[in-house]
């Protein structure tokens, strides 16, 4: 039996950051595009403490980072780094609180995963976490409570929202293929066993108390068998990084249970070609998977390729809304 919680039918939105400084402007853009699944926003562009890691580093119960030449490394109290992290984002979850009035539907929110997070902060003696199994089983217990106290706020600003979490993981493949450079450059740390990295992400999606879990990746090759076995509820990637190769996990994964979050968008300033050409590709798949077109709908959310940091402004918000329409043609026209 699949105990996995249920993520309802959503045509799109976002991955979750977004171009500039201005944390009304965002919280406006992610609710006002995507009427039936907004995402809090994240705007690293306001420096560290905003960007994925520092702003996951201040959710972190009982350890505590500050920014270095080399990164983020973990210390014994918290300073500045820190009060900066969570300071950005009180005035996120405020303004999100406030375009989110009487809102009752999907909501999302994004912190870094643990094994993305072991892979970026530093240790005292400046190699990641990632080379200390005890560090990594303390940084993922941490992350775990950080993350329940962060949904509880989110609740209590947003009561009527059923929320979804979405874990970032872009350095998951690269953590099981011993691809993670130590601080010389000159080596790599060595891959973390498919089971530890495994349970490690089962604890934690298991923090959500039954709510559903979403892991995001925009690199190649993301481990789809290994992310549904850990109970993720949707999967999150680049679309155009699939290869045929990959059609038997895809073709598993929609059976297993797991929504495709197909990043069909560029992240980064493109032209946009016409909805329905966007999404021609999840068609074309969905055919040779020889799987039910109508269960389209029901098995793919649209989103952009990655977050839209590194976009201007004006695309970040005609890429929204081309997620919308591209999702609207796949509903109606899934074949």
């Amino acid at each position: 039996m699949n105990d996995t919680p249920h993520l309802p039918p959503a045509l799109a939105t976002g991955v979750g950051s977004l171009p500039g400084t201005d944390a009304r402007e965002a919280a406006k853009a992610a609710t006002g595009s995507f009427e039936d699944f907004p995402h809090l926003p994240e705007l690293p562009a306001r420096g560290p403490g905003a960007d994925m890691i520092g702003r996951t580093a201040g959710l972190l119960v009982e350890l505590y980072a500050r920014v270095e030449p080399s990164g983020w490394r973990i210390g014994d109290r918290p300073g500045r780094d820190t009060r900066r992290a969570r300071s950005w984002l009180g005035e996120d979850l405020d303004a999100l609180e406030e375009f989110t009035q009487g809102y009752e539907g999907l909501l999302k929110v994004q912190a870094v995963g643990p094994w993305t997070l072991a892979a970026a902060l530093e240790l005292k003696n400046g190699e990641a976490a990632l080379s200390d199994p005890g560090a990594c089983r303390d940084l993922a217990a941490s992350l775990a409570e950080g993350l329940r106290q962060h949904l509880e706020e989110v609740r209590r600003r947003v009561p009527g929202a059923r929320l979804v979490l979405q874990l970032d993981e872009p350095s998951l493949t690269a953590v099981l293929r011993g691809q993670v450079r130590t601080a010389s450059g000159y080596r790599t740390h060595r891959a973390v066993d498919r089971q530890t990295v495994e349970a490690t992400l089962r604890d934690v999606v298991g923090v959500h108390d039954g709510g559903p879990v979403v892991v995001h990746s925009c690199a190649p090759d993301v481990p789809f068998a290994l992310l549904r076995r850990a109970g993720v509820a949707g999967i999150s990637f680049d679309f155009s990084l699939l290869t045929e190769r990959d059609d038997e996990v895809i073709g598993e994964a929609v059976e297993g249970g797991p929504r495709l979050f197909a990043g069909v968008v560029p992240g980064t300033d493109a032209p946009l070609s016409d909805p329905a050409g966007s999404v021609m590709g999840v068609r074309t798949l969905w055919r040779r998977l020889g799987l039910r077109p109508g269960l389209l709908p029901e098995a793919v959310t649209v989103t952009p390729a990655c977050g839209l940091a590194g976009a201007s402004p004006g695309y970040a918000r005609s890429a929204y809304a081309h997620c919308v329409r591209a999702a609207r043609s796949l509903a109606d026209n899934p074949e």
